[in-house]
């Protein structure tokens, strides 16, 4: 494998805006150096479309003149958003060319984002129509992890994973159905949140299934990830699925659920097998641990590519199948074409099953606070998804696709590397609101200072503890 070379994260949230009020950079002079990093990279699948330089200084020049500009939360900090979200006057392709529209409003999450000052830069690259967790379906260029070694960049949001690890823009926004928000992330060395369903507004959002979309933000820490939250979480009422955030992390110790290790699959990697290990054991050293088992997570997840879920993405393009079919990428249109097979009575019986696993899984978090596990088991170069599209996108989902199906909320972090150069990732989940208890252990677990909102006393842990 070549030299690793990984992520080289660029100026955070937080430094973008003490050089912008302290003078020493301005709106327009950051402007300018996203164009030209972008520029200097040339067309290598990250981006779908940017704002022409001369309009993005412009645009930058009108955020600097607005009224009290510099008391902003995020004044002049530059951002991407996923191609699958209406940026008002901007085509949203979801990488079909064909199916592309001009939208005639903004996503009102991506909509605070610009009320708060942030400057929209472009949109990203993501597998088509959302569907992939690999990046690879796509027609434009293939995006490659910043990893090198032709490795894939996961996906679906593919572009805003890279726009983050390649140090062009210090967040961007991106979505997750069964892992798009994760997988990604992981494979690029950066902050993956998916919220809980609902924190985040996703009307502007082309849904690949409705019931499940979470929109996400990739970053280069959990302090940016706060910073951004703070905008986007609002209760839309043109959003059915909207609803209020939960609690604030009071301070209370933090109770970690491991899966037993010979639940853990990593498909043959023993390399990543000792990378998560290692992660684990670092875990354990600072956090109270149970032992929880990981087979009612895993036998919802094969409830979403093998069962009706699939079919829910005809809602929104079956007329475009039928119309289009030539106009759709091999593998994508193979996956919708499945979604026909499904009938009533298999969508009744997969949602009974799923809220018998949910019941199972709501005991579990009496016991836990938050589940870690690893955020993919193994990587794949570009060459052998190509190979084996379905067998290895369904091993990149294998800790992801029950996510949202549970109702939970999940943040890959960075875990190190493996002994041969490549991006291990963490994956922290919880149960749905309890957000900033996770947000604070991601914290905690990355070393960065982020204090708990109310001081409690510790909580008592009354079950058997493995270390």
């Amino acid at each position: 494998m070549p030299e690793t070379r990984g992520p080289s994260i660029g100026p955070s949230v937080a430094e973008i805006l003490a050089s912008h009020a302290g003078g020493t950079g301005s709106p327009t002079r950051t402007a300018a150096r996203v164009a030209d990093a972008i520029a200097a990279r040339g067309d290598d699948g990250t981006w779908l479309s940017t704002v022409p330089r001369d309009r993005l200084l412009a645009a930058a020049e009108d955020i600097e003149r607005r009224p009290g500009a510099r008391t902003l939360p995020l004044y002049g900090v530059p951002f991407g958003v996923k191609d699958s979200i209406d940026v008002e006057g901007v085509p949203t392709t979801l990488s079909c060319p064909d199916y592309a529209y001009i939208p005639t409003s903004t996503a009102p999450a991506v909509r605070r984002l610009l009320d708060a000052g942030a400057l929209y830069v472009g949109k990203t690259n993501l597998d088509q129509f959302a569907t992939g967790l690999n990046g690879t379906r796509t027609p434009h260029p293939i995006p490659r992890s910043v990893y090198g070694g032709e490795l894939i960049s996961g996906g679906s949001s593919s572009g805003s994973a890279l726009a983050v690890a390649l140090g062009q823009v210090p967040f961007a926004v991106a979505t997750d159905t069964a892992g798009s928000g994760r997988v990604p992330a992981a494979l690029n060395g950066v902050v993956g949140y998916k919220p809980s369903r609902g924190l985040i507004s996703t009307v502007g959002l082309v849904p690949a299934c409705k019931s499940l979309d979470c929109l996400t933000v990739m970053a280069g820490c959990i302090d940016d990830v706060d910073r951004v939250l703070d905008v986007m979480i609002a209760r839309d009422d043109g959003d059915p699925w909207s609803r209020d955030p939960g609690a604030r992390y009071d301070g209370t110790a933090i109770r970690i659920g491991l899966p037993p290790v010979e639940q853990l699959e990593f498909f043959g990697d023993s390399e990543m097998r000792l990378a998560h290990l290692t992660f684990r054991d670092h875990v354990a050293r600072r956090h109270p641990v149970v032992e929880v088992s990981l087979e009612p997570f895993l036998a919802a997840g094969e409830l979403l590519y093998q069962g009706p879920w699939v079919a829910e993405r005809l809602v929104e393009f079956a007329d475009f199948l039928a119309a289009q079919p030539d106009s759709i990428h091999p593998v994508v249109r193979d996956i919708l074409r499945g979604g026909h097979r499904y009938t009533a009575v298999d969508a009744f019986a997969a949602l009974q099953r799923l809220q018998e696993l949910k019941a199972v899984v709501s005991r579990l978090w009496q016991r836990v606070d938050v589940l870690v596990v690893p955020t993919i088991g193994t990587t794949f170069t570009v060459g052998e998804v190509l190979e084996r599209p379905i067998e290895t996108n369904t091993v990149l989902g294998h800790y992801t696709h029950f996510g949202n199906l549970l109702d939970l909320l999940g943040i890959s972090v960075p875990a190190g590397l493996t002994s041969d150069g490549r991006p291990a990732g963490a994956m922290l989940l919880g149960p749905a609101l309890s957000d900033d208890t996770v947000l604070h252990l991601a914290a905690q677990l990355l070393d960065e200072p982020r204090e708990p909102t109310v001081p409690a006393a510790p909580r008592p842990i009354a079950v058997e503890e493995h270390a």
